[in-house]
């Protein structure tokens, strides 16, 4: 049973970070993701339990870690507007800490300026108080929970501390600079999280219903019905899938596929919700309802890949409940054991250990590496491309293989018929009874042939079919009994074929175990394909092409495309693949990718290390057992996942370094006395601004090329 609420005045990725701890430890809970950048906590439950009950548990738990946070059931329709007016209240807020800050920056100013005296120390406690009051309230309020390793509690200690050995400058100092420290670091996180919510908005308002009498009713998305009757005005957004039944348009697709150039749109034409129409008013029948549509399916996708978190947030998490506390324990040691056993007495060594407590706080940590997944998993979909959690772009940084199924991956799934070859009989006879047997076909080849001359089928007269997957097709016509398939079809069959020369997809056609002939498909390479498997060797990738075609069109199209010849495996059927498939993993040092559309390739996607489906001509299933989706069907996206994957790495090692090591400097420096608490307040949200700020680069990274 799955549950999902909204996070109510949650400011502290650290706090996030231990609010999902101490949920995990419910018994009832099954899985749980408190997401701090979304501000939605999912979870699944063992077994049901009262809502309000449990509601009231979590809360407490969440204020407990984090005073003032709660949960709320998800956001409904009706509570818009009340949000709407909490985020100006929010707003309002924000001004009038902006105006406190400032006087007590102002007054801290002056009292620098002042000689040494009872009036100096009256300001700078006023700068103090004034720019730190809500600190010291939540500290205290922390206290009596018997919570004492939050930041506000280690800052109230580290300063007041300072106010008892006689440093008010430095303590009102530290202070005022870790609030504005704070300030900046929400602005980053704030910036990244409305960066992140731009690419994401793309879904549609509402949808103006055509009714019977012609009249137009606008009404919410999720209210519309398979078969309505939508009219979508230049400059609206596509609310539904569906398909042109009247009128012309261009269609800007940049939000779901990356694609730059708007495409045309005609009647009997797909269109995808979420898509922008740019010129012409459209009338579109609805195909899905919303719940199953491209762009509830985009959003839902992006909004779970908070829940599969990659194993560098795992660790970072992990280890920052360990962190401070170990800090602490040493800043009790520097400032009540060394003086013991060390020069200096305990004044010395007090303050020493306040530098200490200053940056115990592992936020730049807990912050930037969850951003870092949240930015990259964000600037993907804004390519079309849906990665489905932190742990499949992590896995796409260790990659040595890349299997690609042929058709509608490699090449566009278009077949046309190029030659029929016939036998016994006529060509119309040949090509009637190759359409009874692709008569309920959705494959692709079925289709080119369903589409293809003049002649026509009646329904009724079809008395049997029975398809066999990756074979053919035997079908019952006026008594007759049709096979329609590859040539070992009709060898299991006992009816003999004669040997092909030429290359291409062949469809043998026999009736009562006669042979009548065979037809010729014809697929169409993709103009990327190419390029991307070229790109991929210079990388150091090895390439695979997995086809059901004959040897003699595989090795064509695997040649064309520069594939090696003991990497193009040919004659598989869906069972094969999978064989193949684990061969292949058998033989890769790091990782496997699959790339594959059909409903064959569910099995093999859901194998491989990270598996990826084309969304656009996919089938379901496909989607569905996929950990990548590619929404246009363009090869070179792997490339760039890969490229986004490596990127991704580079700012998360970068972050980690950084602030580790700077902290660990600081911490080294305030023992031996060279560092003050001034440059503990950068260690800790001077580091946190600048790794926030390196995290969400990636979302300003230009798209290669």
């Amino acid at each position: 049973m799955k549950r999902e609420y909204e996070i109510k005045n949650l400011h502290c990725g650290g706090c996030a970070s231990k609010i999902q701890y101490e949920l995990d430890k419910i018994k009832e809970i099954k899985d749980v993701n408190v997401d701090f950048y979304t501000k939605k906590l999912k979870l699944t439950m063992i077994e049901p339990l009262d809502e309000n009950e449990f509601l009231k548990q979590l809360n407490q738990i969440a204020d407990k870690v984090e005073p003032g946070t709660y949960f709320s059931p998800k956001e409904s329709l009706q509570n818009k507007s009340e949000t709407s007016q909490k985020e100006k209240t929010e707003k309002e807020d924000s001004k009038i800490e902006i105006i406190v800050l400032t006087i007590g920056l102002t007054l801290f100013v002056v009292g620098l300026t002042l000689e040494k005296s009872l009036q100096k120390d009256i300001i700078l406690i006023l700068a103090y108080g004034l720019s730190g009051y809500d600190i010291l309230l939540s500290a205290f309020s922390n206290l009596r929970k018997g919570k004492f390793l939050d930041e506000n509690f280690l800052m109230s200690i580290a300063t007041i501390g300072a106010f008892i050995l006689g440093d008010f400058a430095e303590a009102a100092g530290v202070m005022i600079f870790y609030k504005i420290g704070e300030f900046f670091q929400d602005m980053a996180v704030n910036n990244s999280k409305k960066s992140i919510e731009k690419l994401m908005s793309i879904k549609p308002d509402f949808a103006n219903v055509k009714k019977s009498d012609g009249t137009l009713e606008i009404v919410d998305p999720m209210k519309v019905k398979v078969g309505d009757i939508l009219i979508v005005k230049p400059g609206e957004r596509v609310p539904l899938d569906g398909k042109i039944i009247l009128g012309s348009t261009t269609i800007d697709k940049a939000a779901l596929t990356g694609e730059s150039i708007p495409v045309l749109g005609e009647v009997e034409d797909e269109v995808l919700s979420g898509c922008i129409n740019l010129s012409g008013t459209i009338e579109i029948k609805v195909t899905k309802n919303y719940s199953q549509s491209t762009v509830s399916r985009i959003i839902e996708m992006v909004e779970n890949a908070g829940s599969k978190k990659a194993q560098a947030e795992k660790f970072i998490t992990k280890f920052a409940r360990y962190y401070t506390p170990v800090v602490v324990v040493l800043a009790l040691l520097i400032g009540l054991g060394l003086p013991l056993v060390v020069a200096g007495g305990f004044k010395l060594w007090l303050s020493r250990a306040l530098i200490f407590l200053v940056i115990s706080c592992p936020c730049a940590l807990v912050l930037s590496v969850p951003l870092t997944f949240f930015s990259s998993i964000g600037k993907a979909s804004k390519q079309g491309i849906l990665i489905k959690g932190g742990n499949y772009l992590e896995r796409l940084k260790n990659i040595d293989v890349v299997v690609f199924d042929k058709t509608g991956t490699l090449t566009k799934g278009k077949f046309k018929v190029n030659k029929i070859e016939v036998f016994k009989g006529e060509e119309e006879s040949l090509l009637k009874y190759a359409k009874i047997g692709e008569f309920y076909s959705n494959h692709p080849i079925g289709k080119a042939i369903l589409n293809y001359g003049n002649v026509s089928i009646n329904e009724w007269d079809i008395q049997g079919h029975n398809e066999k997957a990756g074979y053919g097709v035997n079908a019952l016509y006026n008594n007759k009994e049709i096979l329609v398939g590859s040539k070992k079809f009709m060898e299991n069959n006992d009816i003999d074929v004669p040997k092909s020369d030429e290359y291409g997809t062949v469809v043998y056609v026999a009736v009562d175990s006669e042979f009548l002939g065979r037809i010729y498909v014809e697929d169409e390479i993709k103009e990327s394909s190419k390029k991307t498997i070229n790109e991929l060797k210079a990388q150091g990738i090895d390439v695979y092409m997995l086809t059901g075609d004959n040897k003699k069109t595989g090795n064509h199209i695997g040649e064309e495309l520069g594939i090696d010849e003991d990497k193009i495996c040919t004659h598989l059927l869906p069972e094969d693949k999978v064989s193949k498939l684990e061969e292949i993993k058998a033989k890769s040092k790091k990782g496997t990718i699959y790339v594959g559309d059909g409903i064959n390739d569910a099995p093999v996607l859901a194998m491989a290390d990270v598996g990826v489906s084309m969304g656009k001509i996919g089938s379901d299933i496909a989607i569905e057992s996929s950990d990548v989706v590619l929404m246009n069907d363009d090869p070179y996206k792997i490339i760039e996942i890969l490229n986004l994957a490596n990127l991704n790495n580079k700012v998360v090692l970068e972050n980690v370094t950084f602030a580790l090591g700077v902290k660990i400097v600081v911490m080294i420096l305030g023992v031996l006395g060279v560092a003050n608490l001034w440059l503990a307040i950068f260690a800790d949200v001077g580091v946190s601004v600048l790794a926030v700020l390196n995290a969400s680069k990636i979302l300003k990274e230009k798209k290669e090329s």
